[in-house]
């Protein structure tokens, strides 16, 4: 086998190549690269997060609407009739609900719970008012009624066969039923009409007939078997 000589060794060892360099403008290149990684990261991290939280506000707002819109429903569909069946026959009668509302809701909501099942008309006194509720004061016939303000002041007047309570703020239970049998108008400052009888005034005349003792309270049991809620007649 040929031996190679040193010389021969040398200049193979010369021509072998070395480490390569990495130049200057290939790091930058590799730099900016980076850099636009990074700002297109931060680009579509802000614009989801944008995105998402329009959404939110979309949806928050859309949500108010449908709230919105869900009252409205509500109260359009709210009864705008109640039928009142008392020991002498049917009173219709007509709901206020947009002059006093927050009466007729209140009303609305004692019907079905059955508040005014078995209801007795306590006071009855002819040409003026039939009572019925869970007041029993009693009194003459100049102070039987009672007195009181109340915050909304109602421009409707009381005529004869409307349906009013009193203007003094009840508790959860209670509440005060006034059927007027002619016009009134001094009680314009002690009752808040929320109705009108549209139906059922010959029924009125013949309760206002019965017999009372000197309070006017009936000698015999007259009052409110049950109560019929309809949205139309």
């Amino acid at each position: 086998m040929a031996k190679i000589k040193p010389q021969t060794l040398l200049l193979q060892s010369k021509k072998k190549k070395g480490p390569t360099r990495i130049s200057v403008t290939t790091i930058i290149m590799c730099n900016l690269i980076v850099v636009l990684i990074v700002l297109s990261l931060v680009s579509t991290y802000r614009h989801w997060s944008q995105r998402s939280r329009s959404q939110v506000e979309n949806g928050l707002l859309n949500h108010e609407r449908v709230d919105a819109f869900s009252k409205d429903l509500k109260k359009y569909e709210l009864p705008g009739y109640a039928i009142l069946n008392t020991s002498k026959g049917l009173i219709t009668v007509e709901l206020y609900k947009d002059a006093a509302p927050e009466i007729v809701d209140r009303f609305l909501d004692l019907c079905q719970k059955g508040h005014f099942k078995g209801m007795a008309f306590h006071r009855v006194i002819k040409n003026y008012v039939i009572q019925g509720g869970d007041s029993q004061t009693l009194g003459s016939a100049e102070d039987w009624t009672l007195s009181g303000k109340h915050p909304s002041e109602l421009s409707l007047k009381h005529e004869a066969f409307m349906l009013g309570t009193s203007k003094l703020k009840h508790d959860n239970k209670g509440f005060e039923l006034f059927i007027t049998t002619a016009p009134i108008p001094d009680l314009n400052e002690k009752l808040i009409v929320f109705g009108r009888v549209v139906k059922g005034e010959d029924v009125i005349q013949e309760i206002e007939e019965v017999d009372t003792d000197e309070h006017y309270r009936p000698k015999s049991p007259i009052g409110i078997v049950d109560v019929t809620l309809k949205r139309d007649l």
